[in-house]
Formats: C-alpha cells, structure tokens, sequence
C-alpha cells in the first residue's frame, strides 16, 4: 500500500471518486452512500482546491496498491485545535470497500497525525448515519455529545433532501 499526499494531478480523481462513494446510486453505491438524504455532489473540483488553499496546514493522502495505480481512496487531515486534529472525507472507492481498506488508511491517517503532534483525532459524521456511526465506533472513536448544524443552503457539498439533518461529533485519542 502506498500513502501518499495529494499533488494537483491526483485533483480529478479524487473528486470523483468522493462523488462515487458519497453520492453514488445502484450498482455504483457503496454502503457509504448518502444519496438518499442528500442529492447532488459532494465536492467539485474548484471547491478542493479552495478547501486546500484556505487549509495550509491540512494534508489530503492518497491510497493506491502501486504508485503509479489508481486511486484506491483518500483522506483529508488538519489540525483543529490544540492537539486535536480533523479527519474528513475518508472514502475508499465502492467497489473495493470489502477489502478492509478503510480500516487500513483510517490508521495510517492516525499515525500521520499522531506523529505531527496530534493527541485526539475529530470528525463529524451525518446524525442519522449509524452504521457508519457505528464503524468508526470499533475503531476507538466514541460520540462526544456535541452536534453541529448540517450547512443547509450552502449546496456546494450537496443539496440535503431532509430537513433534518445535523451531524454528531465523534473523537478518538491517538
């Protein structure tokens, strides 16, 4: 397995694959999807590299079996506050997600973390998706309490199609 950060040239692929695995629908969908509560994408590419620029600090890792394979999937990582650090966007491409790759770049994106300094590691997950909720529950993290209101109107990650929608906070220590 190859990790990797992200390079300009890997953009494309990266915002196509999160569309796939977010927003993918049938035969595409992995059990990730979130195309039943919320319609539209889940990045673009103007976007990501808006999100990168305004995120200095952040690092996106790429996953492939080779260096020069195709992408297998991704995660963003930045630091929050003191010694906690984000992780978003973890998406393995849907038709490999039986492979426990997931489990695998979750891990090595602790690791990357915990050796820049990080301490705990935070993410917000949609409210109402508990078997994902769930997931990342036997990886250690555990439900904080805390909730965060879902950016209705700001359809630039996708156009929810409940009302009500919010996302959960969960945190592991690292």
């Amino acid at each position: 397995m190859i990790f990797a950060p992200a390079a300009e040239p890997d953009f494309p692929a990266i915002v196509a694959l999160v569309n796939s695995a977010y927003r993918g629908q049938g035969a595409q969908a992995g059990w990730t999807t979130e195309a039943g509560y919320i319609d539209g994408q889940r990045i673009d590419l103007d976007t990501l590299r808006q999100d990168l620029a305004d995120s200095p600090q952040a690092v996106l890792l790429t996953l492939r079996d080779a260096a020069d394979g195709p992408l297998l999937g991704c995660v963003w990582l930045e630091p929050a506050d003191d010694k906690a650090w984000y992780l978003g966007m973890l998406t393995i491409r849907p038709d490999l997600q039986d492979r426990r790759l997931g489990a695998t770049l979750l891990a090595q994106a602790e690791a990357h973390a915990r050796d820049q300094g990080a301490r705990r590691i935070r993410m917000t997950v949609v409210h109402i998706r508990d078997t994902l909720i769930a997931w990342y529950q036997r990886r250690g993290y555990a439900l904080t309490g805390e909730t965060r209101p879902f950016p209705h109107g700001d359809d630039r990650f996708g156009k929810p199609l409940r009302e009500d929608l919010r996302f959960v906070v969960m945190e592991k220590a690292v």
